[in-house]
Formats: C-alpha cells, sequence, structure tokens
C-alpha cells in the first residue's frame, strides 16, 4: 500500500533530509585513497549520532551506517578494515537517517584520484539518468514514466540497467511502496500522486545490467566485473513540483 504524506509528515521527512545533505556535505571532500570503507562509515555514523539521528540501514539488520560500493560493487558495500579505497575508484555512499523516525535516503558517488575517463562519464551519466528521472516525477505521471526517463538515458549511452534493483517509496520506513525501476517493466504501475515520497536511484552499468550477490549476503557486484555508478535522491511530490529533499545546496 502507498502512503501518502500529509503536511506534517513531509516536514518531518524533509529534516531528517536536510540532515542527511549535511552529511555528504561534510563527508564527500573526506573521502580519498588509502581510507577503508570502515573509516568512511565511521565518519557518517558519528556524524549521524551527534546530530541526533540514528543510521537507518540498522533498521534491516546491515552492518554500518552507509553502504559503501567501489567499482564493480553495485550497492549494499559492506564497510570492512580490509576494503581500501585506491586511487582511481568510483565509490558509491549510500546512506539513511532515521530522525525521530523520518527516514531520508541518498546515494553520492566520489571519483577518486585519477579516474579513467569511461567511469567519469558513466557517473555523469548515471547524474542525468537520476535528474531525468526527477524530472519525471511529476502529478499525473506514472511511475513507468520515470522508469523509462532514467533508461532512455542510459540506453543510448549503451549501458547496462539494473533490472534486480530500483528505487522505492520512503519517509516512515526504509523500504515503501511503490517500486520505482529504472527500465521498462511490468505490473503495477501507478500515477504518481501528491503526497508521494520517492526514492529515485539509477544504478547504471559500464557493461551488461545483470549482477549477483556476494558470500557475504549483501554485496551485490556486476556480473561482467565492470564499474557501475549509482546516484540517489529522495523527493516530495506536491501538486505543483516536486522537492528535492536531499539536495545538498537545500536553502537553510
Amino acid at each position: 500500500m502507498i502512503r501518502l504524506k500529509n503536511s506534517d509528515e513531509i516536514d518531518g521527512i524533509r529534516k531528517s533530509c536536510h540532515l542527511l545533505a549535511d552529511m555528504f556535505n561534510y563527508l564527500l571532500p573526506q573521502v580519498k585513497a588509502g581510507m577503508s570503507t570502515k573509516d568512511v562509515d565511521v565518519l557518517c555514523k558519528n556524524f549521524i549520532v551527534s546530530h541526533g539521528g540514528k543510521p537507518a540501514w540498522y533498521r534491516e539488520n546491515f552492518a554500518g551506517a552507509a553502504c559503501i560500493s567501489i567499482n564493480e560493487e553495485v550497492i549494499h558495500g559492506v564497510p570492512s578494515r580490509k576494503r581500501i579505497i585506491k586511487d582511481g575508484d568510483l565509490v558509491s555512499i549510500d546512506v539513511g537517517i532515521d530522525l525521530n523516525g523520518y527516514i531520508s535516503d541518498s546515494t553520492h558517488s566520489v571519483l577518486v584520484g585519477n579516474v579513467k575517463p569511461e567511469v567519469r562519464k558513466l557517473d555523469q551519466v548515471a547524474l542525468e539518468c537520476l535528474a531525468a528521472g526527477i524530472e519525471a516525477c511529476r502529478v499525473g505521471n506514472r511511475i513507468s514514466d520515470i522508469a523509462n526517463a532514467v533508461y532512455e538515458i542510459a540506453d543510448r549511452h549503451g549501458y547496462g540497467v539494473v533490472y534486480d534493483y530500483c528505487g522505492h517509496g520512503v519517509g516512515l520506513d526504509v523500504h515503501e511502496d511503490p517500486s520505482v525501476p529504472n527500465c521498462p517493466f511490468r505490473g503495477a504501475n501507478p500515477r504518481i500522486k501528491p503526497g508521494m515520497v520517492l526514492a529515485i536511484e539509477p544504478m547504471i552499468n559500464l557493461g551488461v545490467p545483470d549482477v549477483y550477490t556476494l558470500d557475504d549476503g549483501w554485496t551485490v557486484v556486476t556480473d561482467d566485473g565492470l564499474c557501475s555508478a549509482h546516484e540517489e535522491h529522495t523527493v516530495a511530490v506536491f501538486p505543483d513540483h516536486t522537492e528535492i529533499l536531499t539536495d545538498l545546496n537545500y536553502k537553510k
């Protein structure tokens, strides 16, 4: 069931999202080669807790405040002291905050040092896909309009669009209805309505769209071992506009 949020609930979700934006503005300049993914996770956790929040992924028994996925890792990378960030890596950092029961969700990819041109282009296209998906998230459109907008841009560049995982409703829980795919799909295709709060999150692969899960039960990687880029925002739908709640440049 899709839970449409009222104005008070959206205000609470917005505060959580703004805190998440503050965290990323604090975090992203610090991500450097030589750090472990656990080092990054500790920075995330300490910021969240010191500002009165809780890491939202703890609700799902994930072993970290952040999913940190490098290169061929698409999503759900488990923080580890042994996983070291290197020059040339694409590092996707997916974080959610539980602030007084309101959930935010966003992902930003960091290009570390001397990244190959084809990887830089991949992430730029993922950002374009995200922007197109958000643009299509308007009252009167359907979820398929978001999916098609994302897919058309990625497909035009010859990239694989992950179909096993997708965006979702968010705000009162980590994962809510509806699912928000990034490629054409069959099945439920609800119309977009005021009060919807959605996490739109393209996952775009340099090669094939197929993925599989490692033995840790969490980390999802590309089937061909090529790089993947993941970008995500939480948005709220209003009658006359859609607000990017996790915008790093929100007006304070």
